[in-house]
């Protein structure tokens, strides 16, 4: 069946897999330098360390995996969230929290102990490795797809949501998200936080890459190719210098996170020269014409049109709930404006 997740164990050694098959696979990764490698002829090949088969289930089968950060453990996502310790053929611990099917699950880079999975019940649930429960949940108008931890802060998370936006949250506060980043005109379907918990990346149906700032409602710059479809997964490298992103046309594609920056070595004179021109470019971002600048971006056509018709949609909508207010009778009670960062939330369980 196919593979619909893999993850690498902390320590580098190792390699889990898991699919529709409904088996988890722990493969032994090589430890040949470049030089042996290439001298040989090619790559080494892993080798199969053990098959972890889990209970038969109706329709079967994992949906997500990710390794521990401290331990040698891994979480499954499927028809529950799984916990597996490496040296056992069975989960150790399961939680279930009243949803079908489990799409993602992510460990905290930060705190190791703390995960978070996203349901096909339009949930996003946190839980401890420590506890046998889960801690708490929360409930979103539209079903999330793929859930980021920003690792400089270990209570801030960002998930994937299908109706074109991507939700930031203080774990802490769940019933308001601290920002909402939009553009995409189609489902998200992955997005991964650079190293330095300052910008991330988000892939969509719509056959474009975004990157947002963690804090930025908007993207600062948008990759997309002619011959791209559309993109399911998306990586930062562990320098944050590149963007690996996966898409529908059996492709994989390395783009820079930045996309006007120069490769190679730098002269200290071609280091200050970019210091001072980021520094011009920070003083007068307010300036309407630097402004302009920054936030223009081309985009294929179609996109471009979804966009322009999105706009219309929204402010339609926006008009339509100002005319409720101002027309309600007398005495009735008035519909409130619900920010966009609350708008979306239907409930937080606990």
């Amino acid at each position: 069946g196919a593979v619909r997740g893999v993850s690498i164990t902390h320590d580098g050694a190792r390699l889990v897999s898991c699919g529709d098959d409904a088996t988890v696979k722990v493969w032994r990764l090589p430890r040949a330098g470049l030089g042996e490698m290439f001298s040989s002829g090619g790559a080494a090949t892993p080798e199969m360390e053990a098959e972890l088969s889990c209970r038969s289930r109706a329709g079967g089968g994992f949906r997500d995996v990710d390794c521990h950060w401290g331990r040698d453990a891994h979480a499954t996502a499927g028809a529950a969230v799984e916990l597996w310790d490496a040296n056992r053929s069975e989960p150790t611990d399961t939680f279930e929290w009243g949803v079908d099917t489990v799409l993602s699950v992510r460990f905290n880079p930060v705190e190791p102990d703390v995960f978070a999975s996203c349901g096909s019940d339009r949930s996003v649930a946190l839980y401890d490795a420590r506890s046998k429960s889960p801690l708490r949940k929360l409930v979103m108008q539209n079903k999330c797809t793929k859930l980021a931890w920003n690792p400089m802060e270990a209570f801030n998370f960002t998930v994937a949501n299908e109706d074109t936006n991507l939700y930031s949250y203080d774990m802490r506060k769940l019933t308001t998200a601290t920002c909402v980043h939009r553009d995409f005109v189609s489902a998200v379907l992955d997005v991964d936080y650079s190293p330095t918990g300052r910008e991330f990346v988000a892939g969509s149906y719509d056959r474009t890459v975004r990157l947002f700032d963690y804090n930025g409602g908007h993207s600062r710059d948008v990759y997309h190719a002619k011959r791209m479809q559309r993109v399911f997964s998306v990586r930062f490298s562990m320098d944050g210098t590149y963007v690996l992103t996966g898409s529908d046309d059996m492709n994989v594609r390395c783009w820079k996170a930045e996309a006007s920056a120069q490769l190679g070595t730098l002269l200290p004179r071609e280091k200050r020269k970019k210091q001072y021109q980021n520094a011009l470019k920070e003083r007068f971002k307010h300036m309407p014409e630097i402004k302009r600048i920054a936030r223009h971006h081309h985009v294929p056509k179609a996109i471009h049109k979804a966009q322009k018709l999105r706009r219309m949609m929204m402010d339609a909508e926006t008009r339509k709930k100002k005319h409720r207010v101002l027309h309600s009778a007398p005495g009735a009670e008035k519909k409130e404006f619900k920010p966009a960062r609350k708008e979306r939330v239907v409930a937080e369980v606990e």
